[in-house]
Formats: C-alpha cells, structure tokens, sequence
C-alpha cells in the first residue's frame, strides 16, 4: 500500500491545524512550515473542505481550521476521504479482470489486509496523532510551543 502525495499532504494541513487550535492558518503559512508547494496545497484543502474536516473562512482576516475538534477526525476516515484507489490489485478495480478470479484467494487475503491497515487508521484520532508530541511538532513547524 503506497499513499498518494494528496493523502500525506492532507494529513500535514491537519496535524497543523490540531496545533493551531487559538486562530487561523493560511495555505501559505502551512505551505512554508513545510517546505511544500502552494498550488498542490490549495487543491488538498479545497478537498479536506469538501470532505467536511476543515472550513475556509474568506476575507480579511480570513483562514483554514479545523472543522470538529481532533479528537472527531479519525486518520482511517481522511485517508478514505483523500485517496482516490484504494484497489492493491487489479481484481479489485471495477471492471477489472482476471482469469482466476473465482478460485483465487489471493483477492480476499489482500481485501482482509487492507481492511486491517485502515481498522489500525480508525483507532487513532487526529488528537492522539498529534498528543504525545505536540512540542516538538509545533516547534519544527515553527509554532512554538502551542497550550497543552
């Protein structure tokens, strides 16, 4: 299983904004804490929008942040939401074919994996991906220490 760019960039914007929990982020400000492109940026958040995990304020003083609290966003549910195939062999695209595909085991052991790397997702919440090292992060993202 690879994750797409997409998926690891959406799951930076958010561990930024569980640490900005006192105001506001700009795409850009996220965009510099980690050395990432701006214009990749505004497509993984115009996403993370539309998934409902974080909101755009507009204007003059406007923003991103976190639409619930952590502790609600399941890191399983933003990688369901940001991943666009999900399928590690051909046999699980729609349309896909194979000539063995009635006797083959190998498609429900794959189809169990997967379903067992995403439970392993779903028991950590944005919180708990964030909690245990929450100085440090905010500090290499240049935050500072942000309030426990």
């Amino acid at each position: 299983m690879h994750l797409t760019l997409h998926t690891d960039y959406a799951l930076r914007v958010l561990m930024y904004l569980g640490l900005r929990e006192d105001g506001l982020a700009s795409i850009r400000e996220i965009a510099e804490a980690y050395g990432i492109s701006e214009n990749h940026l505004t497509k993984v958040v115009h996403g993370l929008g539309r998934a409902g995990f974080i909101e755009t304020l507009r204007g003059r003083g406007g923003g991103l942040r976190l639409a619930m609290p952590p502790d609600a966003i399941r890191i399983g549910a933003v990688v369901r939401r940001t991943e666009d195939d999900m399928a590690l062999v051909a046999c699980f695209s729609q349309g896909g074919h194979c000539s063995i595909a009635g006797p083959c085991l190998l498609r429900p052991l794959l189809r169990e994996a997967l379903d067992a790397f995403l439970a392993v997702l779903d028991r950590v919440s944005l919180a708990e991906l964030i909690g245990p090292r929450r100085a440090a992060i905010a500090e290499a993202l240049g935050l500072g220490a942000p309030p426990p």
